[in-house]
C-alpha cells in the first residue's frame, strides 16, 4: 500500500527512523501528486535510497517550527511551493489575494512573503552550520539578480539573501540526486561546484568551464540598461547544450556562479519519474480543513510533456523548463490513465492531456537533442522556422488510445494549444479530432492581443494567424454540426501597448461580439523578457526603447477598454477614447463603443449604443451563446480561468501560449 512520507516524529518512529537524511521545507500543503514539484523531488530522493521528511508550511513566526522533525543527517531542502510566494499572495494591483489554492481550505496567510528567504533564515537560526539547498519556481527564477515588481527594485540573487549553500534551478531530478550523493560522501557544500542545473557562491570568479561574466550587481542598480544587457546574456544561456556558466560579481570576494542547465531527461527517465509510488492526493490530515483546492485542477489530468519552444516574452518557461520538449511514452501515460479510472470519484472524464503547451510532443527540430535550441532565434516567432517539424501524429495516436480505454467517456485538452504550430502542420487530422472529440463546449486559446506592434513584443504570431485559426475552427464546427466556441485570453497593458492599441483591441471585441468575463493585466513576474521591458523600458533582444504603461490609471483605462460594455467602466472608457483621439467611437452608431455622456443632471445609461448590447449582425457574446448541456452533464460554460495557477508545470508558467 502506498503511503505518504513522514510529516511528524510519530511518522518517523512508525518507520523506525531516528533521523531523516533530508527535511524538506515546503510553502505548500503536502500533496503527493506528480504535478507538485515537492512530490517529485521527494520521491526521486526516496528512490535513490534517502530518507525524506516533509515539513509543510511551518509557522514562519516561530523559529522552533523548523525543528519539528529534528536535525537532518545531510541537510534541509527548501521550496516556496508551486508558485512564487509573491505571485501566490498578490494580484497585479498588489492587492492581497483572498485565497491560496495550495493551502488546506484555501486559507491565505499560511506562508510568508518571499517564503524561500524566510524559511532559510529560520533554519540558519536553529542550525547554523547545516547545509541548505533551495529550489522550486521561486528560487529558479530569482537565481541571479532580478527585478522584483513588489518592491520595485532589482534584488540580489536569492541565494545570498537566503543564506543557502546551493540553488537548484529548473526541474532538478538529476541535480538533486547528484547533490545528495555528494553530501552523503562527505563533501562540503562549498565543494559541490560541478553539478549542472545549480547555482553556488564563490570567493573567486574562476570556473573550470567556459563562462561569461555578467555586469556587477552595483552596475545594475546604477544603470538599468546594464540590467537589460545582463538579462540578454542570461537568456542566450538557457540551453543545456550551448550554455556557458555565468558569473555575477557582488563584491571583491563575492560571486554567484550559475552552472549550465541540466540536460533534458530521456523518455525512459521521464517514465521512471512518473512511475514512482505517489499517493496522488493531499495528506489526510487536511480533510478537516476541506482539502487542498489545487488538486482539483490536476487530479484527473495527465502530464505528457515538459518544456516549451513557444517563446512568449511574458512566460518564464524558457528559464525554468527550457525550450527542448521532453515527453513520456504512451505506455507510461496509459498506465497512469488506467490507474485513474479506478479512483472512486472518476466520472469518465480526463480533464487534460498536455503540459506547458499540450500539442508539443517532440523537439522543434532534429538538431535540438544534440546541438540544442538556437540561442538567437525562436522556433515559431516571427514565423515558424523552416526547420520546424510540425507534426501531431504522435499526440493524435496518444489521444486515440486514451479515448479507447474502458471507463473513459471523454478526453479534454485544457492546457494551451499553440494555434500557429497547429496551422503549420500540413495535415489537419489533429485539428479535426480536436474539434470533434476534445473540446468541452469552449476552447480556450491565447491570441493575447490584436495589434501587431504589441504581439511583436509578446513574441506572439501576427493577428492574421489567429484569424486563420478562428475561421477554420468555426468552419469545422459548422461541418460537424457542433456548437462550440472560442474563448480568447487577452492581456492589457503589456509593454508596447499604448491607448491606441488598447482601442484597437476593443474594436475587435466589438466586431466579434465577445465580452470577456476576465482580463489579465500584464504581471511583471521574475525572469521574463516582458518584465525586463517593464523595468528598463528596453527590449533586451534588440535594446530598442519600448513604451511601457506603468501608470495605474492608464493601466485601468486599458483594462476597461477590453470590458467596455460594463457600466462601471464607462468613465474610464470615455476618458481613454478621448485621450486616444477616438471620439468617433462615442455615439449611437453601430461601430460606437459607448453612448455620449448624459447631459448634466441626467443619469448615465448603458454603455452600448444598441439596445441588444451589440452591433447589428455581430455574433452573440460567448457567454450567452454557449448555454448548452456539456458532455459531462453541466449546463452552461465554465467560467474562463487562466491556467497560470495550474500546478501541472510546477508553477513554471505565468502566461499562456
Amino acid at each position: 500500500m502506498r503511503q505518504f512520507l513522514p510529516i511528524s516524529r510519530a511518522d518517523m518512529e512508525a518507520r523506525g527512523w531516528a533521523q531523516c537524511d533530508f527535511v524538506y521545507v515546503i510553502g505548500d500543503a503536502y500533496v503527493d501528486h506528480p504535478s507538485f514539484g515537492h512530490a517529485i523531488i521527494s520521491r526521486v530522493l526516496e528512490a535513490a535510497g534517502y530518507k525524506v521528511g516533509i515539513l509543510s508550511q511551518p509557522d514562519w513566526k516561530d523559529p522552533a517550527s523548523v525543528t519539528a522533525l529534528g536535525r537532518p543527517r545531510l541537510g534541509f531542502l527548501v521550496t516556496a511551493g508551486n508558485m512564487d510566494s509573491m505571485v501566490n499572495h498578490y494580484a497585479v494591483s498588489k492587492k492581497r489575494r483572498k485565497q491560496d489554492a495550495f493551502t488546506p481550505g484555501g486559507v491565505m496567510g499560511k506562508r510568508p512573503d518571499y517564503a524561500t528567504v524566510v524559511y532559510c533564515n529560520l533554519i540558519r537560526r536553529a542550525y547554523r552550520d547545516i547545509p541548505i539547498v533551495i529550489g522550486g519556481i521561486e528560487a529558479s527564477l530569482r537565481r541571479l539578480a532580478h527585478y522584483d515588481y513588489w518592491s520595485d527594485r532589482i534584488k540580489r540573487s536569492i541565494l545570498l539573501d537566503a543564506q543557502a549553500d546551493l540553488l537548484l534551478y529548473g526541474m532538478g531530478e538529476r541535480a538533486i540526486v547528484e547533490v545528495a550523493d555528494a553530501l552523503n560522501s562527505g563533501l562540503r557544500p562549498r565543494d559541490i561546484t560541478y553539478v549542472d542545473g545549480t547555482v553556488y557562491r564563490a570567493a573567486s570568479p574562476e570556473v573550470p568551464v567556459p563562462a561569461e561574466v555578467l555586469p556587477p550587481y552595483g552596475d545594475l542598480l546604477a544603470d538599468r540598461r546594464q540590467y537589460a544587457a545582463s538579462f540578454r546574456t542570461q537568456y542566450r544561456n538557457t540551453d543545456p547544450f550551448s550554455a556557458r556558466a555565468l558569473v555575477e560579481p557582488y563584491g571583491p570576494r563575492e560571486y554567484v556562479i550559475q552552472n549550465p542547465p541540466q540536460k533534458p531527461l530521456t523518455q525512459q527517465e521521464m517514465d521512471r519519474v512518473y512511475s514512482l509510488p505517489y499517493v496522488r492526493t493531499y495528506h489526510p490530515s487536511y480533510e478537516a480543513a476541506g482539502g487542498v483546492p489545487a488538486i482539483e485542477e490536476v487530479r484527473f489530468s495527465l502530464v505528457s510533456c515538459r518544456g516549451c519552444f513557444g517563446g512568449c516574452s511574458f512566460c518564464a518557461l524558457t528559464f525554468h523548463q527550457g525550450r527542448i520538449i521532453q515527453t513520456r511514452s504512451h505506455a507510461s501515460i496509459l498506465r497512469e490513465a488506467e490507474q485513474m479510472t479506478w479512483e472512486p470519484d472518476f466520472k469518465g472524464y480526463i480533464h487534460d492531456v498536455g503540459g506547458p503547451t499540450a500539442n508539443f510532443r517532440q523537439p522543434a527540430c532534429r538538431k535540438q537533442l544534440t546541438a540544442g535550441a538556437c540561442p538567437d532565434r525562436q522556433c515559431l516567432y516571427p514565423k515558424p522556422c523552416r526547420n520546424l517539424i510540425a507534426d501531431h501524429t504522435d499526440y493524435l495516436a496518444l489521444l486515440r488510445q486514451l479515448r479507447a480505454l474502458p471507463g473513459v467517456k471523454k478526453v479534454f485538452i485544457r492546457s494551451g494549444i499553440r494555434f500557429d504550430y497547429l496551422l503549420a502542420d500540413r495535415s489537419d487530422a489533429f485539428f479535426r479530432e480536436l474539434v470533434r472529440h476534445h473540446v468541452s463546449g469552449q476552447l480556450k486559446v491565447a491570441p493575447e492581443h490584436v495589434a501587431d506592434p504589441v504581439l511583436r513584443r509578446m513574441g506572439k504570431p501576427a493577428h492574421a494567424v489567429y484569424e486563420r485559426f478562428r475561421e477554420k475552427y468555426e468552419a469545422l464546427n459548422r461541418q460537424y454540426g457542433l456548437k462550440q466556441y472560442l474563448v480568447p485570453y487577452l492581456m492589457s497593458s503589456h509593454p508596447g501597448s499604448t491607448l491606441r492599441e488598447a482601442v484597437a483591441l476593443a474594436e475587435y471585441l466589438r466586431d466579434i461580439g465577445h465580452s470577456p468575463e476576465q482580463v489579465q493585466d500584464f504581471y511583471p513576474t521574475p525572469s521574463t523578457l516582458s518584465t525586463v521591458m517593464y523595468c528598463t523600458g528596453l527590449d533586451p533582444r534588440t535594446m530598442e526603447p519600448v513604451y511601457v504603461p506603468t501608470n495605474p490609471h492608464e493601466k485601468a483605462m486599458q483594462r476597461a477598454l477590453i470590458q467596455y460594455r460594463k457600466p462601471q467602466n464607462y468613465r474610464l472608457v470615455l476618458e481613454a477614447l478621448r485621450k486616444a483621439g477616438r471620439e468617433d467611437l462615442i455615439g449611437y452608431g453601430p461601430k460606437c463603443l459607448i453612448r455620449p455622456p448624459a447631459p448634466a443632471g441626467r443619469p448615465e445609461k448603458a454603455n452600448r449604443p444598441e439596445k441588444a448590447g451589440r452591433s447589428p449582425g455581430a455574433a452573440k457574446p460567448a457567454k450567452a451563446a454557449a448555454r448548452q448541456r456539456k458532455p459531462d452533464g453541466r449546463t452552461g460554460p465554465p467560467k474562463p480561468h487562466r491556467p497560470s495557477r495550474n500546478p501541472a508545470n510546477n508553477g513554471g508558467r505565468r502566461g499562456r501560449k
